[in-house]
């Protein structure tokens, strides 16, 4: 398994958007992404470097590998 990047908010949305999400809304620093098929919603919140953790549940909600993920960056 490779490492988790050090990663923005918004580098995150961009990197979601390449693999089929779209903006939805957003209310104060919460970013929430759609994608329809298969219909996933994922909440990304828009901070200058998102925890590790959070990264990862993010990850793991839009079905990606962390290798997946990297390539999408």
């Amino acid at each position: 398994m490779s490492s988790l990047p050090s990663i923005s908010g918004k580098k995150c949305v961009n990197a979601l958007k390449k693999s089929g999400f779209y903006f939805k809304r957003q209310k104060g620093s919460h970013i929430v992404l759609r994608r329809d098929n298969p219909f996933t919603q994922i909440v990304i919140p828009n901070h200058r470097i998102l925890d590790r953790g959070t990264l990862r549940a993010i990850i793991r909600q839009a079905d990606l590998s962390v290798s997946e993920f990297t390539k999408l960056l």
